[in-house]
């Protein structure tokens, strides 16, 4: 499989983001593994410690480290590289320390101390500083450090962020850090973060699923992102998962909906089928069909509202065998379709 131009090319750090039960894990590991075809070696972060990666890889724990976890989307020889990466805030304040001051041993000797949960919990911009940092440093890493004409070491980086409630927050580093720090390294720090955040190589997507609580999330998301950051972060796409496919054509669906489908036309097609409409299959049947379509109906009106919204849309199939590595390369294979990798 050749890269071919997306809706996001430039994009280099993918934020996912998406309310609790929409497969906001899922969707980012998917991403990674499209946006790592072509031979692309793609690094995947999950910053809220639930290992959530590990699991759909059936993986050990991801330790703070960059491990290899599996092949890109494409043919034999033609799919690139997948890391992951499982950051909290103790590792990426080492990380800080031994880039910065050549601390590391300063650092663990804190952290044993419990230093650093202490300055988390007083301060919790602290901490989403230092783990979007993590993030951002990894997009911006050369080949040969310092070296602008040097290739990154990453071609893309997708961070499973935090849910949509606390997207904006999150990425709001500014914001963040003023309250604890108007010079110094700290803020000198969160600015690097920020500038990147708030660059064209970032993008925050949103993932939802056709029903009505996610997506008026999926909707005060995007307001809030706009709202807090002035428009200076900027949204992505939106993925719709789980999509389930509509058995019926419009007017079948229609007449489902009003109730109206002839109980003998079912009868004697299940008749036709071989199979016999004892005990009132085919009523029982019409009875789902209208259950079905007031469903397509809801969906529908769903999709209009995230149509209105106004970013690229893709929607991800509901995968009947459960999600495992095959149902994820299936997912990466539809965004890759459609444009989103």
């Amino acid at each position: 499989m050749t890269s071919r131009d997306t809706d996001w090319d430039g994009v280099r750090l993918h934020v996912v983001t998406g309310k609790g039960g929409t497969g906001k894990t899922t969707v980012a590991a998917s991403l990674a593994l499209a946006l790592a075809a072509g031979g692309r070696k793609v690094l995947l972060i999950e910053v809220e410690g639930r290992q959530g990666i590990a699991r759909l890889f059936d993986a050990p724990p991801l330790p703070y480290a960059e491990r290899k976890i599996a092949l890109g989307l494409g043919a034999r020889g033609e799919g690139g590289d997948v890391y992951a990466l499982a950051v909290d805030p103790e590792g990426a304040l080492l990380d800080y320390l031994a880039m910065f001051y050549n601390l590391r041993r300063a650092g663990t000797a804190l952290t044993k101390l419990g230093v650093v949960d202490f300055a988390t919990t007083i301060a919790p911009g602290l901490s989403d500083v230092l783990v979007t940092g993590k993030a951002t440093e990894a997009t911006r890493r050369r080949v040969r450090p310092g070296a602008k004409d040097s290739p990154h070491v990453y071609h893309a980086v997708v961070m499973d962020a935090p849910p949509t409630g606390r997207i904006g927050r999150f990425l709001n580093i500014s914001s963040a850090v003023s309250d604890l720090a108007k010079v110094g390294p700290i803020r000198t720090h969160s600015d690097t973060v920020a500038k990147v955040i708030r660059s064209p190589q970032t993008a925050v997507h949103f993932i939802t699923t056709l029903e009505e609580m996610p997506v008026q999330e999926t909707l005060d998301g995007l307001a809030e992102l706009r709202s807090l950051t002035g428009g200076a972060i900027a949204a992505g796409g939106i993925f719709v998962n789980m999509v389930r496919p509509t058995m019926l054509d419009p007017a079948d669906l229609a007449a489902a909906a009003e109730g109206s489908l002839d109980i003998q036309t079912l009868a004697t097609g299940l008749k036709t089928a071989g199979i016999s409409d004892n005990h009132g299959l085919a009523a029982d049947l019409a009875t789902e069909l209208r259950e079905h379509a007031l469903q397509a109906g809801l969906q529908d009106k769903a999709r209009a509202q995230l149509v209105a919204a106004g970013r690229p849309r893709y929607e991800l199939p509901m995968l009947p065998d459960g999600v495992d590595l095959a149902g994820l390369y299936q997912l990466a294979t539809a965004m890759r379709e459609q444009g989103a990798a």
